[in-house]
C-alpha cells in the first residue's frame, strides 16, 4: 500500500475575517482540508461566536469546532494602520474570506477589487446574508431570515400550526458548503491561469436550493405545497412513528418497490393487493388510511423488533435518535464520526471528525478552537511580515493588535 498522501490543500493559506457561522464555517471546511486557516478578530471583542450558545467555563462549547485549526490572530481593521498592514499580509494568503455588511471593506480601503489589483491570484469570499446587491443589500440579516425568505419555514410543520423555522444553523451551514465550494472552484482556475476571484456568497441563495423542488413546482403548477409535519406531498410513506417502548423509527417509501415492502410487511397480501396504495398516486391520496395502518404496526412493537422486521426486507426505515443516543449509533460509531479530543480548558470533548473522508490522503488533525483572542498574532505578524519587537510593541501601544493577557477564570457551565 503505498503512503497516504498529504491533505488536498495543505500548502494553502486562509485568512478567515469572518464572524458567526456561515463564512467561518466555510474556512473550517478548508482547514478540515488541510489548509492553514488564520482567524482574524477584533482584538477587543473577539468574533460573537465565540459566546455563541451553550457555554461551558464562559468559552462557547461550538467554538471549539467552528474554529478547529484556526490560529487566532487580533487586529483592529478600524484604523488606518491595521488596514494598511493587511494589505501587506494578504500577499502571503491564497484566500481572503469576510462577512462584513457590504460597503464596510471598501470604507476601510478593503475594497476587493482593489486587493486584487494588488494580490492578482487572491481568492475573495463574501458572504452575507442577502448578497452584495439588491434592495436588502444593506438589512441586518442571519440564516433566520433566509430561512423565512426561501420558504423553508412556510413548508415546515403542520398546517394548523405557524410556520416552523427551523433550530439549526440550517441556511449558515448551507453557506459555507456552497461558499466553500465555490472557492475550491475558483482556486483550480487560479492554479490554470493565475486570475484571482472575488464571491458574491448569499445566505439566502444558498438556502433556497433547499426548497427549488416546492418553487419550481409552483412555478409550473401553480400548486402552493401543504406543512404535512412529517410527510410529504408528493410521496407516501413517509413519516416518524411512535414504537411500543416510546422510541421512534422514520421511514421513506419514495421508490414504488419499497413502498411495495412496507405495505406488505405491514399489511399482507391482503393490504398489498389493496388498490387504494397500488401506485405512489394512490398511496398520497390515501396516505392517512395508510398512515394510520404503519402507525397501528409499529405501536405494538419496539423500535428494535420494528427495525429488525423491516430491514431484512429492503424496506428504508432505521431509528430516529435523539441528541444524545447519536452518540451510541453503531453506523456513527463505526465510523468514527465523532474524534475525541483534548482542549486545554474543557478537557476530552467529542466533535465530528473531518467529512467526506479522503481515503488516500493522510488525515486530518483537529485542534480545538483558540481559548485565547489573539494568541497568535505576535508569531503570525512576525513570521509573515518579519516584523520585529519594536514595531510589535508600537503596535499594541496603539491598540492596533491586543496586549498579553491571561486565560479567562475557570466557572460553571451556562447556557444560552
Amino acid at each position: 500500500m503505498t503512503k497516504a498522501a498529504a491533505r488536498p490543500l495543505r500548502g494553502v493559506r486562509v485568512l478567515d475575517a469572518a464572524t458567526m457561522i456561515a463564512a467561518p464555517l466555510a474556512a473550517t471546511i478548508l482547514g478540515d482540508y488541510g489548509a492553514e486557516v488564520v482567524k482574524l478578530e477584533h482584538p477587543g471583542r473577539g468574533d460573537t461566536a465565540r459566546h455563541f450558545s451553550t457555554e461551558k467555563h464562559e468559552q462557547g462549547i461550538f467554538w471549539k469546532s467552528l474554529s478547529r485549526n484556526k490560529k487566532s490572530v487580533a487586529l483592529d481593521l478600524h484604523t488606518v494602520e491595521a488596514q494598511a498592514l493587511l494589505r501587506r499580509w494578504l500577499g502571503t494568503f491564497d484566500i481572503f474570506i469576510e462577512n462584513f455588511r457590504p460597503g464596510t471593506l471598501e470604507k476601510w480601503n478593503l475594497d476587493p477589487n482593489r486587493l486584487l489589483e494588488e494580490h492578482p491570484q487572491l481568492i475573495v469570499l463574501r458572504t452575507t446574508a442577502f448578497g452584495q446587491s439588491g434592495p436588502y443589500r444593506d438589512r441586518a440579516g442571519f440564516g433566520t431570515l433566509a430561512e423565512a425568505m426561501t420558504g423553508i419555514a412556510a413548508v415546515s410543520g403542520w398546517e394548523d400550526r405557524p410556520p416552523l423555522l427551523p433550530p439549526l444553523a440550517l441556511a449558515d451551514t448551507m453557506a459555507a458548503m456552497l461558499g466553500a465550494s465555490a472557492v475550491l472552484a475558483a482556486y483550480i482556475r487560479m492554479k490554470q491561469t493565475g486570475q484571482g476571484e472575488i464571491i458574491d456568497c448569499a445566505i439566502y441563495e444558498a438556502a433556497m436550493k433547499l426548497t427549488e423542488l416546492q418553487l419550481m413546482a409552483y412555478d409550473q403548477t401553480g400548486h402552493v405545497p401543504l406543512r404535512k409535519g412529517n410527510e410529504l406531498e408528493f410521496t407516501s410513506p413517509r413519516g416518524a412513528f411512535l414504537c411500543s417502548d416510546g422510541k421512534y423509527v422514520a421511514l421513506s417509501g419514495s421508490s414504488q418497490t419499497i413502498a411495495e415492502r412496507f405495505i406488505l410487511a405491514v399489511g399482507g397480501e391482503e393490504m398489498a393487493k389493496d388498490p387504494r396504495f397500488k401506485t405512489n398516486a394512490d398511496r398520497i391520496r390515501n396516505g392517512d388510511a395508510l398512515n394510520r395502518a404503519i402507525e397501528a404496526w409499529c405501536k405494538v412493537r419496539t423500535q428494535e423488533e420494528v427495525l429488525d422486521t423491516l430491514i431484512p426486507m429492503g424496506c428504508a426505515i432505521g431509528p430516529l435518535e435523539t441528541i444524545p443516543t447519536v452518540f451510541d449509533n453503531p453506523q456513527i460509531a463505526h465510523r468514527e464520526s465523532f474524534l475525541t479530543v483534548d482542549d486545554p480548558v474543557f478537557g476530552p470533548m467529542r466533535m465530528m471528525r473531518a467529512i467526506p473522508e479522503f481515503l488516500h490522503s493522510e488525515p486530518a488533525t483537529i485542534e480545538p478552537g483558540p481559548s485565547e483572542l489573539g494568541g497568535d498574532t505576535v508569531v503570525l505578524l512576525k513570521r509573515d511580515l518579519k516584523l520585529g519587537d519594536a514595531e510589535i510593541a508600537g503596535l499594541r501601544e496603539r491598540g492596533i493588535i491586543p496586549p498579553e493577557h491571561a486565560r479567562p477564570p475557570v466557572e460553571e457551565p451556562t447556557f444560552a
